[in-house]
């Protein structure tokens, strides 16, 4: 980004802050109401000074706060739709109006029906209308400064003929919510690529020096001919670089069949690098990913001692088996088991676990087969490196031979990896590369029907395949 750009960070900030101030005077306009009406008058300032209310005053807005980041308001600043900004603050208004009537007004309530439904609906109109009116003064100032070119997403255009120049003109050139400045076009391997015509042109091996040196805020990949392969191959070496990548969805395939149409007046771009789940789902599933692993490494903590002295007296060796796995945008990150294997098994070489491996332990069976040799990977979900329901991470050893065979294999890096997944639920281990692949596909259809309600499915069938011991 260069220095006339607000960074994602600071506009964010600028959300957090206008939603707290106008939280804090909706609330405070609201005990004014709350007071006139359940007092007729009376007492207003001694109740408004009240300790009781000064301490809601202090602990309510930041409370709204956490529900309006569950919204997934805050996950992308730029670019808003204003009819989906309103919907959204309309229902984090009625959440929060909710969650205060249970929490504080329930043992206020007058005797009156009528008072008491007078009293909630204040609440919600003031809720929604304070912080909406901050919300939309923000978006208004940041559209205007796309308009007058101000501000401006920098793009780097994957690709060098004439369709890629035309891709690049069209965004340039249709209305959208967010303006555009295109960096310049790299060259495709085996591409016919247009000739130095003054336009900055760029080799595919220097992307990320570009990237870097350039301030490149996303990137489009607009080949002459959408051949899937080739595509993917391309992801694949764009992910790790963790900036947004879109392409025009011209075909359906694996690569555009999870299509979430957002800027119905720009071009539509199908975000590669973003999985086919709403931004409040995403923050709902993380909260719940950090709740419930807090949960178990707390609660279950004497059932890991106990297997971790049933893992040392098994075999010589750590109790803890840690090994290098690739997950998100394809950073590397250390993944934890319970150990079930002899520390000699990989002497010869990286090699995948098969039925009656004799380099299992005699407690790494059972620790297998109830799937309880995964349970440390709860620390990795705490720390932000996984999900408990995600595609499973491998390592970079097998995912070189599996992008031979499959290189859709690419698109799992949109989400983090998972301690359990749809393809260990319905496929388990897997012994070869081949059935590798085979699980893959599994995942790829995950992620393209990804949601918290297909999350409690798997997390289901993988409790029924824990307890009834189906792991191998």
């Amino acid at each position: 980004m260069r220095d006339n750009f607000i960074s994602t960070l600071h506009q964010r900030v600028k959300y957090v802050v206008a939603d707290w101030i106008t939280s804090s005077i909706a609330f405070l306009l609201f005990n004014i109401c709350r007071c006139l009406l359940l007092t007729r008058g009376k007492l207003v300032w001694d109740y408004l000074f009240s300790d009781k209310l000064i301490i809601e005053q202090i602990l309510i807005p930041p409370l709204m706060l956490a529900v309006y980041w569950l919204s997934g308001y805050y996950n992308i600043p730029f670019g808003k739709s204003r009819l989906q900004e309103m919907i959204t603050t309309f229902f984090s208004a009625l959440i929060n109006a909710g969650l205060i009537y249970l929490v504080l007004l329930i043992n206020d309530q007058s005797g009156r029906r009528l008072i008491d439904y007078e009293l909630l609906l204040v609440l919600i109109g003031l809720l929604f209308i304070f912080p909406y009116l901050g919300r939309l003064l923000i978006t208004e100032n940041t559209r205007r400064h796309f308009r007058r070119h101000q501000w401006e997403f920098r793009v780097l255009v994957i690709g060098n003929t004439p369709k890629s120049r035309e891709t690049g003109r069209k965004l340039m050139e249709e209305p959208s919510r967010v303006g555009y400045h295109i960096v310049g076009y790299v060259n495709i391997p085996g591409e016919n690529s247009i000739a130095d015509d003054g336009v900055a042109m760029f080799s595919f091996d220097d992307v990320a020096e570009v990237c870097r040196r350039e301030d490149v805020d996303q990137m489009i990949v607009a080949p002459e001919v959408y051949e899937e392969n080739t595509v993917l191959q391309i992801l694949y070496t764009l992910y790790h670089l963790d900036l947004p990548v879109k392409i025009a969805p011209d075909i359906y395939s694996y690569v555009t069949s999870g299509i979430r149409l957002k800027d119905i007046y720009g071009e539509p771009f199908v975000d590669l690098t973003t999985p086919a789940m709403s931004e409040s789902a995403k923050n709902v599933k993380r909260f719940g990913d950090v709740i419930v692993s807090g949960m178990v490494l707390l609660l279950f903590s004497p059932l890991y001692a106990l297997i971790a002295l049933l893992v040392k007296r098994s075999s010589p060796g750590p109790v803890i088996y840690s090994q290098e796995r690739i997950g998100l945008k394809q950073r590397p990150f250390r993944i934890y088991k319970f150990r079930t294997m002899r520390t000699d098994a990989e002497a010869a070489g990286p090699q995948l676990s098969a039925e009656n491996d004799p380099r299992i332990t005699p407690i790494g069976k059972i620790l297998r087969k109830y799937r309880l040799d995964e349970i440390p990977q709860f620390w990795n979900v705490l720390k932000g490196e996984m999900s408990i329901v995600g595609p499973r991470p491998e390592r970079a050893y097998y995912i070189r031979q599996i992008m031979e065979r499959a290189p859709y294999y690419a698109l799992v890096y949109q989400v983090r990896p998972g301690i359990t997944s749809w393809g260990m639920v319905k496929y388990g281990y897997a012994s070869t590369v081949s059935q590798m692949v085979e699980r893959t596909r599994y995942d790829l259809i995950y992620m393209s029907n990804m949601s918290l309600f297909v999350d409690m499915k798997i997390l289901i069938y993988t409790v029924k395949t824990v307890v009834t011991g189906r792991g191998l």
